[in-house]
């Protein structure tokens, strides 16, 4: 990188240049055959998580690549403890709201727990769902084993499957824990197995979570298919991240594989005090945060209100003292 010094003009110049370049290309959405032309000329592909329409708004606008509305939601979003316990209406809302925030990116789709694996018909019906009323582009499964069978049934009806390989946080009690996988030379040889078998059967695109660089590198020479990486080192096709870690939304700490571009949480709450601070005090809202009215409006409106509690004086008087106006009339000498 360059230390030379740039002129402010030099740097517009610069900005112009490469809006120039990227606009016919960054501006197109996102397809499978893009991403795999990506892979062949080697471009990194960026994705991220996101859950909901303003975020889709600020994803769209940073170019990024591809979007998963996770089942990680279940945590980050709705405070479950785990990602067993959400569900497929719970998640579609999600998926819909980022749809309609966004058109660029693709968006994927994350199957929750007890969604597909039951059976074939299951995987379907609501990966289907996903698709036609998500607007999902493609949707994520989790594992090997069993659920490649699910992936080729899915991908059989023509909806773009994306594999999931590694950690796998709907299982993770099974695996022991959120922990790196694939660290005996045995379990390597299953997770990458297992990664060849999702692309036979028809996967697009897959995902590999917490395990070992080297791992990662060797399985990446066995596959055709783009490879998203999350702790999963450098030699995959792309990487993903949670929006909440990365963004720093939360107060506990993040995976080792997590880079937090930025810490919002501490803003949000000087933001948060600030604001409770002058409401208290009285300084909010000040004059440049309201509404006027001409004068001659609220003079008129004054007469109004005094007229009309001039007429209904008598009344309020009489309610007052348990008396309709008739009774107590009546009641007079």
């Amino acid at each position: 990188m360059s230390t030379t010094p740039t002129t402010s003009s030099t740097a517009g110049a610069a900005r112009s240049a490469q809006s120039q370049d990227t606009t016919t290309v960054d501006r197109l959405p996102v397809s499978i055959p893009s991403l795999a032309e990506r892979k062949r000329r080697g471009e990194p592909l960026v994705m991220v998580t996101c859950y909901d329409f303003p975020s889709a708004r600020i994803v769209e606008e940073a170019g990024v690549d591809l979007v998963l509305v996770g089942d990680t939601a279940a945590m980050t979003v709705l405070g479950y403890d785990s990602t067993v316990p959400v569900t497929v209406d719970e998640l579609l809302v999600l998926v819909k709201a980022v749809r309609r925030g966004m058109k660029r990116p693709l968006l994927v789709g994350d199957l929750p727990f007890g969604s597909y694996e039951v059976s074939n018909e299951q995987a379907i019906a609501t990966a289907q769902r996903f698709v036609k009323e998500g607007g999902c582009d493609a949707i994520k499964l989790e594992g090997g084993g069993v659920m490649i069978e699910r992936a080729r049934s899915i991908a059989a009806t023509g909806i773009p499957v994306v594999g999931h390989v590694g950690l796998t946080p709907q299982t993770a009690t099974a695996l022991g824990g959120f922990k790196a996988q694939a660290r005996t030379a045995e379990r390597a040889q299953q997770v990458i197995a297992d990664a060849v078998a999702l692309q036979e059967a028809g996967c697009c695109l897959l995902v590999f979570e917490a395990i070992p660089a080297p791992v990662a590198e060797v399985a990446m020479a066995r596959l055709q298919i783009p490879v998203i990486g999350i702790g999963a080192g450098a030699s995959t096709d792309g990487q993903v991240l949670v929006w909440h870690d990365l963004l720093g939304l939360y107060e506990w700490g993040s995976p080792r594989f997590v880079k937090r571009y930025a810490e919002l949480r501490p803003q949000i709450l000087r933001a948060l005090d600030s604001y409770a601070a002058d409401v208290r005090a009285r300084r909010f809202p000040s004059a440049e945060y309201t509404y006027s009215i001409d004068p001659a409006e609220l003079a008129e409106l004054n007469a109004l209100l005094a007229e009309a509690d001039g007429q209904s004086g008598p009344a309020e008087a009489s309610a007052a003292d348990g008396q309709s106006p008739a009774a107590g009339a009546a009641g007079s000498p």
